[in-house]
């Protein structure tokens, strides 16, 4: 197993802002939306979208978790404090906005590396390419939708719910 990608999702580690480990295994059982966020983004719009997912379905088992990122366009230039005043006062965001990381290159965080590699985007290209991509994980750990930055929140409802279908049948 190789230290940088790490074969499951519940092995994935990642920081929280205030530096504490955030350990995926805690998400076993639950869908899981991951999005690179920027607050000077184009797309920093859909910060309400996704709380809307957020309090829509969070009861009913969705986790998201928002991954500020600063590598593209310098859209993300605040420390950690800074991030999580601008997301809880201008948007009321209430789901976890994680630690500042990378999504691409050498520094790239293993989460980042994890899903690029299970979910390949538009032409089979790996990398990020801007702010507000989207990975929704099943309640198992797999990989299942991959979307860019254009698609909107509200566009991801059927496959969110697809997935929270199958977590209410495993409870039956």
């Amino acid at each position: 197993m190789s230290a940088s990608v790490p074969q499951s999702f519940y092995d994935l580690v990642a920081k929280d802002a205030k530096g504490q480990d955030f350990k995926f295994s805690d998400l076993k059982g639950k869908p899981v939306l991951i999005v690179n966020v920027a607050s000077k983004c184009g797309f920093t719009g859909q910060y309400a979208g996704l709380q809307q997912l957020h309090e829509k379905y969070g009861s009913k088992g969705l986790q998201i978790l928002g991954f500020p990122c600063n590598q593209f366009g310098g859209q993300e230039p605040g420390e950690d404090s800074d991030i999580q005043s601008f997301c809880s006062l201008n948007y009321g965001v209430s789901f976890p906005v994680l630690g500042k990381v990378e999504v691409n290159g050498d520094n790239a965080s293993p989460v980042w590396e994890f899903l690029k590699n299970k979910k390949s985007g538009l032409l089979g290209l790996k990398r990020i390419k801007w702010n507000f991509e989207k990975f929704l994980v099943s309640k198992d750990g797999e990989v299942v939708e991959r979307w860019a930055s254009t698609s909107t929140p509200a566009s991801l409802e059927s496959a969110i719910e697809k997935e929270l279908a199958k977590l209410n049948k495993s409870e039956l």
